[in-house]
């Protein structure tokens, strides 16, 4: 569900103070933020949950959630069983 047309993209207050190169290397916990058209090119730290991970705002991103883009769960990887021999004597 998207947000009202009457109202202006949501983005914090404290990122867009950051939206400079200057504040490229702070870590930002704000994932329910817009990109705006002023952060393309940065380089954010965008938390998942557990960790940093760091991405670069392409011209695509503009308008989409900074959460988005960064993956908050591990890929499922099934296990193989072990195959065992047994001796016989």
């Amino acid at each position: 569900m998207s947000r009202s047309n009457w109202k202006t993209p949501f983005i914090d207050k404290s990122l867009l103070k950051r939206l400079t190169p200057q504040y490229e290397k702070k870590p930002t916990w704000s994932r329910r933020s817009t990109i705006y058209p002023a952060a393309v090119g940065l380089k954010l730290q965008i938390y998942n949950g557990k960790n940093m991970i760091s991405r670069k705002i392409k011209p695509e991103m503009v308008g989409h959630k900074l959460g988005e883009f960064v993956t908050t769960r591990k890929n499922f990887i099934a296990k193989q069983k072990k195959i065992t021999t047994t001796k016989k004597k």
